[in-house]
C-alpha cells in the first residue's frame, strides 16, 4: 500500500484511486464484497493494463486482509515483525559488530527481553486495571489477561456503545444477530452504519462473526461481546481465552538459560561450544 503513490501519483485520478484502494484492502468484510469492488475500481479508472495491480490480484489471497483474517496473526503484522525485530537488536548490534560479538550481544538482548517481559508478568500479577462497565464478562477477563492484553479487551468493551444488535432469525440452535456498528469518520464526515452478522449457537455458546477479529487477532470483538450481553450471558467459554493471553501460565521463555552459564554445557560441550 506504501507503493501507491509511486504507481499512481501521476494520475489524473490518484486520490479517487488510492482512497478506494484503501478502503477495498482495509474495509471489506467478504470475498464476494472485495471482488465486486476491485473489478469496479479496475473498469471505473481503465486499469486493464496495470501489471502491477494484476500482480497484486493474482496472490491477493496471500497478502490481502479479508482473505487472511480468518488465520490466527495474534495482532502481527509482516511489516510488525521485521520491526519488532529491530527493536529487539537496539542497542546490541551494529553494522560493525564482529560474529563473536554477535554471539555475545544476542545473549545480552535476550536476558534483556525476558527481563523486561518477567516485569511485565509481574505487573500483571500484582496491579490491576479497573474495570469499565462492572460487567460479569469484563471482570472474567480482568482476572485472567494479562494487563496489556486486557486493555486491548477494554478497546471492544469501550467501542459496545456504538454496537445495536438486532435478532434476525434462528434455525435449530443457531441464532443469527445483526450488530450494526456506528463509525465515525474525520471531522466532518457522515458517520457509517456498518452491519455485520454474528452466528450464535446456544447449545455450545459458539459465536462467530463476519470481522473475524477472533481468529485473527485471538480477541473477542465488540459484535460478539453485544450478542453475548443481549443473550444475559455472564461468563464466556474457556474456548475464548487463550493461554498466550493469561497470565497465570508460564512462558516457554522463562526457562531460557544464559549460554555462558554453568549449568548450560558440560565442559566438553562448553569447550566445543
Amino acid at each position: 500500500m506504501k507503493k501507491i503513490p509511486a504507481k499512481f501519483g501521476s494520475h489524473v485520478n490518484y486520490k479517487l484511486i488510492k482512497k478506494n484502494l484503501k478502503n477495498i484492502v482495509y474495509n471489506s468484510l467478504s470475498f464476494e464484497e472485495c471482488d465486486s469492488n476491485w473489478k469496479k475500481l479496475i473498469q471505473d479508472f481503465n486499469l486493464e493494463n496495470n501489471d502491477w495491480l494484476s500482480s497484486l490480484w493474482s496472490c491477493r489471497h496471500k497478502w490481502m486482509p479479508v482473505y487472511v483474517k480468518d488465520k490466527f496473526w495474534a495482532g502481527m503484522s509482516t511489516s510488525q515483525r521485521s520491526e519488532s525485530m529491530n527493536a529487539f537488536f537496539d542497542g546490541y548490534v551494529h553494522s560493525k559488530t564482529t560474529l563473536k560479538q554477535f554471539v555475545e550481544q544476542y545473549d545480552n538482548a535476550l536476558k534483556s527481553k525476558i527481563e523486561k517481559e518477567n516485569n511485565s508478568d509481574f505487573a500483571s500479577f500484582n496491579s490491576i486495571i479497573p474495570v469499565i462497565s462492572g460487567h460479569p464478562i469484563e471482570k472474567q477477563f480482568q482476572s485472567v489477561y494479562t494487563n496489556k492484553i486486557f486493555k486491548l479487551f477494554q478497546d471492544e468493551i469501550r467501542s459496545l456503545m456504538f454496537c445495536n444488535t438486532s435478532f434476525v432469525k434462528q434455525e435449530g440452535s443457531i441464532i443469527l444477530y445483526e450488530v450494526v456498528e456506528i463509525v465515525l469518520g474525520k471531522e466532518g464526515e457522515t458517520p457509517k452504519n456498518i452491519p455485520l452478522l454474528v452466528q450464535y449457537n446456544e447449545v455450545d455458546c459458539e459465536l462467530k462473526c463476519l470481522c473475524r477479529l477472533f481468529e485473527f487477532r485471538g480477541i473477542l470483538c465488540r459484535h460478539m461481546l453485544s450478542v453475548l450481553i443481549k443473550t444475559n450471558a455472564t461468563r464466556v467459554p474457556e474456548k475464548y481465552i487463550l493461554e498466550r493471553w493469561r497470565k497465570d501460565i508460564k512462558r516457554r521463555y522463562q526457562g531460557i538459560t544464559n549460554i555462558y552459564d554453568d549449568s548450560y554445557f558440560h565442559e566438553e560441550e562448553r569447550q566445543r561450544f
